[in-house]
C-alpha cells in the first residue's frame, strides 16, 4: 500500500478502461526503499501521451512528500511528445528531500532526452526588460556599420565582375540582359508616360498662372524644359524604376535565395554576382537613360498642351526650349540617370543578396531595396546639383 492505496494501480490510455497494443499505461508502484514508482510502458507519442500526461502530473502532486522514480524500462516507442512529457514530469517544482528521477531508460530515449536540460528548463525565464536608449543607439549604430561595410563589399564584388563581362563578353549572358531590359524599360513605359506628362501639365499650369500677371507666358517653356532636362526628367524615373525594377530585383535574388537557389549555383560553380547581378546592372544602366529622353519630350508635350491654352503657339514654345536648353543640361540629365540606374540594380540586388530564411524574409528585402533606392537617388541628385553648380554646368 501507499498512502491507502493499492500495490499497484493502472491508468490506462483510451477512453476508460478498454486497453490495446497501441496504448501507453501508467503503473503506480512502491520501490524496494518505498520510494513512489511511476511505471511507463507502451508507446509514449503524439496520440498517446495527451490523457496520460495529467494523470501523470496529478500523481507527482499526490506523492509530493516522496521520491519518485519513473521506469522507462517497458517503453517500447517514444518519440517529441514523450520526451515533452518526461521533461516536464522532471521540471516540475519540488522539495529537494523528494526528486524526480528516471530509471531504465532506454538507449534510444535516453539519445532523445540528451539535448535537454530539464534544470534549466525549470528555472524562471529571464527579465526581458525593454533595451534601454543607449542599447538601441549601439545596436543602430552597429547595424549602420555593418551596412556599410556589405555596401563596400558589394560595390567590389559587383565592380570586378562588371569588368570582367567588359573584357570577356561572351560570358556575359545577352539574352537575359535583354529580356531584364525589356521588363524595365519597355513595360515602363506606359507609366513613366503618365507621370512625365502629368508633371509637365501641372508644372507649366502653376508657373503660367503666376507669369501671366507679368505677361511673361513665354518664359514657362524655359522653366519647364530646364526643370525636366536637369531634374524632374532624371529623378522621377529614377522613382518609378525604385518602385519598379529594385523591387523586383530584389524580390526574384530572394526568392532563389530562400529556395537555395544561390548555393546551388555557388555549387555549381558559378558566382552569384556575375550570373545575376552584372546583367541587371547592365540593363538598368542602357534603359534609364531611355526612359529619361522618353519622359523629357513627354513632359514637353504635357507643357506645350497647357501653353496652347494660355494663348502660346507650339512654335513659339518649341523656339524657346531650343534657345534656353543646351547640350551640357542635356546630357548632364542623361548622366544622373545613368549613375541612378546603377545604384537602384545594385541596391536591389544587394537586397536580395542579403535576404533571410522564412516566410516575410522576401517581403522584408523588396521593401528595403525600394526605401534604400529611394533614399540614395535623392542624396546623389543633391551632390550631383553641388557638384553641376561648381563645375558651371
Amino acid at each position: 500500500m501507499i498512502n491507502g492505496l493499492p500495490r499497484r494501480f493502472r491508468v490506462l490510455m483510451d477512453k476508460k478502461t478498454s486497453v490495446n497494443q497501441d496504448s501507453a499505461q501508467l503503473d503506480v508502484a512502491s520501490g524496494p526503499n518505498g520510494e513512489c514508482m511511476l511505471v511507463l510502458s507502451g508507446r509514449l507519442d503524439a496520440y498517446t501521451v495527451g490523457p496520460l500526461w495529467s494523470h501523470a502530473r496529478d500523481l507527482l502532486i499526490r506523492y509530493s512528500g516522496q521520491p519518485v522514480q519513473v521506469d522507462l524500462a517497458a517503453v517500447a516507442y517514444c518519440d517529441g511528445a514523450g520526451v515533452a512529457l518526461l521533461l516536464d514530469l522532471l521540471r516540475q517544482p519540488r522539495d529537494p528531500a523528494a526528486p524526480v528521477a528516471l530509471a531504465n531508460v532506454p538507449p534510444k530515449v535516453a539519445q532523445l532526452l540528451e539535448p535537454f536540460d530539464a534544470q534549466a528548463l525549470a528555472a524562471p525565464p529571464p527579465d526581458r526588460s525593454p533595451p534601454g536608449l543607449r542599447q538601441r543607439l549601439g545596436e543602430g549604430v552597429h547595424d549602420l556599420g555593418r551596412d556599410l561595410y556589405n555596401h563596400v563589399v558589394f560595390v567590389g564584388e559587383a565592380t570586378a565582375a562588371l569588368f570582367h563581362g567588359l573584357i570577356h563578353p561572351s560570358r556575359v549572358r545577352w539574352k537575359d540582359a535583354l529580356r531584364i531590359a525589356q521588363e524595365a524599360g519597355v513595360n515602363a513605359l506606359p507609366i513613366v508616360a503618365l507621370i512625365a506628362f502629368l508633371m509637365g501639365v501641372i508644372l507649366a499650369f502653376q508657373s503660367a498662372v503666376a507669369m501671366k500677371q507679368f505677361g511673361a507666358e513665354i518664359f514657362v517653356a524655359n522653366l519647364v524644359a530646364l526643370s525636366l532636362f536637369r531634374e524632374l526628367g532624371p529623378l522621377m524615373t529614377a522613382i518609378l524604376l525604385a518602385g519598379r525594377s529594385a523591387s523586383a530585383f530584389a524580390a526574384e535574388i530572394g526568392t532563389m535565395k530562400v529556395n537555395e537557389e544561390l548555393n546551388a549555383l555557388t555549387t555549381m560553380g558559378l558566382d552569384p554576382v556575375r550570373f545575376l547581378v552584372v546583367t541587371r546592372v547592365m540593363a538598368a544602366v542602357i534603359v534609364a537613360p531611355l526612359l529619361t529622353i522618353f519622359a523629357d519630350l513627354v513632359g514637353l508635350m504635357g507643357g506645350a498642351l497647357v501653353m496652347m491654352t494660355f494663348d502660346v503657339p507650339l512654335v513659339a514654345f518649341m523656339n524657346q526650349v531650343s534657345q534656353a536648353v543646351s547640350p551640357s543640361d542635356f546630357l548632364g540629365g542623361l548622366f544622373k540617370a545613368a549613375v541612378f540606374g546603377l545604384v537602384i540594380a545594385g541596391v536591389g540586388c544587394l537586397r536580395g543578396l542579403e535576404t533571410r530564411t522564412g516566410a516575410s524574409a522576401v517581403g522584408v528585402s523588396t521593401t528595403r531595396a525600394v526605401v534604400s533606392a529611394i533614399i540614395l537617388i535623392v542624396v546623389l541628385d543633391g551632390l550631383f546639383a553641388v557638384i553641376f553648380f561648381h563645375l558651371g554646368i
